[in-house]
């Protein structure tokens, strides 16, 4: 072009943008005689776009310098920045801004303010937020929905999900992913069963988000077949569908099956990502697969090119703890390019409770404490260790120290949904209504299994107890609690899920076993890492957990 204006740098600058060339992008932009304001934003919300936060955030600071004045899609733009990096003092300026600047009443930056602080744990803030609004569209119940759920307020995002519903709202495949996902950390079947209704009904199973959330929700939910149903019904060739289906092999401990579907893949020419390799050494890690773990590692960097991020040192340094190559896995973490963080020392913790290696253990709890000094469980898993060695002396001063240092354990609590309600409990919990009943029911039960040749796993009590108090605390278990009340609730031969928010204890494991068997019943536990499938006295993890 002889002539070149703003508005032919504009398009070009857009068009690198759309494409994701922003180095191109950026030697444009810096070239320019002269920019207004649609040239910043498209500069601005590109960065952001393609989460180079840091970098969108200074052109925004450059801009302003200049004295240009943002409008709703800088706005918008920016807070999504803050977000991303969970800068929630530069949002509170912006939010100033906001309101000085008078785009307080306008949906789209009320929206993306309200989104801001949710991401950065505000939740009170970013519902005032939404509450200040005149009439709340679509967009704003969707970040209200997902902020909710994102925060663990899984329940609250339900009822904002029902009162969008009421007011005229249609839902979008948006709002269906942030609700499916609320599903799976619940682990609500039926209500996630009716989501999936709703999305047939409005069109919406036909976006990939959607599908990729149904199969991760009923894989989640304990219903592997419905997982596969859906990925087959709807299959394409995806890398989140397929990413998707081969996470929920390696939930379920079926890391064979989640490596086919990879190979599958391969020959379709899907390209994988790096959450596809994430869920693949998931996979690996809890089948015991180490040597086709460490394969796909290289292939991960060697191959496609990817970066392994912290989670995919984290799988690995799995794989190899339980594998029993405790050094192997501690010389990974000390060598790896990435700072090492609390949960990854912790995945060592734990692998060495496993092997019952205390000395690496007390080495190891030294570096996860550096993080948090009142992080629970390194003393757990110590005070864990030491009480299978029966050496109390250790156990109480562990105890001590926690004290000391303010640590507190996290509560073991079960859950599961009967008849589309969930009921909830904890060790020794009296407070249920059915208590007595569930009570009188696990003597039974237990006297049962003791026929069978069942004996209780003492060296699952933490505690110095003589061995009725033993017995007594692990009959009361918050997973055997749940499993009773459920035999005693549900319809003979109908399979039972519950689910725990900490790792299933060998007492209960064995235990379970032996349920399955007598009542003749599939029993599905979900644990803070994995499912666990019982049926016939046998479960789906081999005893590999």
């Amino acid at each position: 072009m002889p002539m070149r204006n703003i508005m032919s740098h504009n398009i070009l600058i857009g068009g690198f943008i759309q494409n994701g060339d922003l180095d191109s992008a950026r030697i444009l932009f810096d070239e320019m005689p002269e920019r207004n304001l649609a040239t910043w934003n498209a500069m601005v919300t590109g960065f952001i776009q393609f989460e180079f936060n840091e970098e969108g955030l200074s052109l925004f600071s450059q801009m302003h310098g200049m004295g240009f004045c943002s409008d709703e899609f800088t706005l918008s733009s920016v807070l999504r920045g803050c977000a991303g990096l969970k800068a929630i003092q530069l949002g509170k300026q912006i939010h100033g801004y906001v309101m000085k600047s008078g785009f307080d009443c306008n949906m789209v930056v009320g929206s993306s303010l309200a989104h801001m602080y949710m991401k950065c744990g505000n939740m009170s803030e970013g519902e005032r937020v939404f509450q200040g609004m005149a009439v709340p569209n679509v967009v704003a119940f969707n970040t209200l929905i997902a902020g909710r759920a994102q925060n663990g307020y899984s329940e609250g995002a339900f009822d904002q999900f029902h009162l969008m519903k009421m007011a005229g709202l249609r839902p979008d495949k948006i709002t269906f992913v942030s609700v499916i996902s609320t599903c799976s950390e619940l682990a609500t079947l039926g209500q996630g069963q009716q989501v999936h209704a709703e999305t047939i009904k409005s069109g919406s199973d036909s976006s990939m988000s959607v599908r990729s959330s149904l199969v991760s929700m009923y894989s989640k939910c304990g219903c592997l077949e419905d997982s596969v149903k859906v990925f087959t019904e709807f299959e394409d060739d995806d890398s989140v569908l397929w990413s998707s289906m081969i996470a929920a092999y390696g939930f379920h401990g079926r890391g064979q099956e989640a490596i086919k579907l990879f190979e599958q893949m391969e020959k379709k020419d899907i390209e994988p990502n790096d959450v596809t390799f994430l869920s693949l050494l998931y996979a690996c890690s809890h089948s015991g697969l180490k040597e086709m773990g460490t394969k796909l590692f290289n292939l991960m960097v060697d191959n496609y090119n990817l970066n392994p991020r912290l989670e995919h040192y984290n799988c690995m340094v799995d794989l190899l703890g339980r594998s029993g190559c405790l050094e192997e896995a501690e010389a990974l973490i000390r060598s790896m390019p990435i700072k090492p963080d609390a949960i990854i020392w912790k995945t060592l913790l734990s692998a060495c409770k496993i092997h019952k290696n205390t000395e690496m253990a007390n080495k190891i709890a030294e570096d996860v404490l550096q993080f948090d000094p009142q992080d629970a469980a390194p003393y757990v898993l110590l005070s864990n260790i030491h009480a299978s060695a029966k050496s109390w002396g250790n156990v109480s001063a562990m105890r001590k120290a926690m004290r000391d240092k303010k640590a507190k354990k996290e509560p073991g609590i079960s859950w599961l949904e009967v008849k589309n309600q969930v009921h909830q409990f904890r060790r020794g919990d009296k407070s249920h209504p059915k208590w007595m009943e569930i009570d009188e029911y696990l003597k039974e039960l237990t006297s049962e299994m003791k026929k069978k040749g069942y004996v209780p796993d003492s060296g699952s009590v933490l505690h110095d107890m003589d061995v009725e108090e033993k017995e007594y605390s692990l009959a009361h278990h918050s997973e055997k609690l749940a499993i009773a009340f459920a035999l005693l609730n549900t319809m003979p031969g109908a399979p039972i899920r519950v689910m725990k928010n900490l790792r299933v204890c060998n007492d209960c494991h064995l235990a379970i076993k032996f349920i399955s068997e007598i009542t003749s019943r599939e029993i599905i536990v979900r644990d803070s890492s994995r499912f666990h499938h019982f049926k016939h006295g046998k479960c789906s993890c081999g005893d590999y957990w």
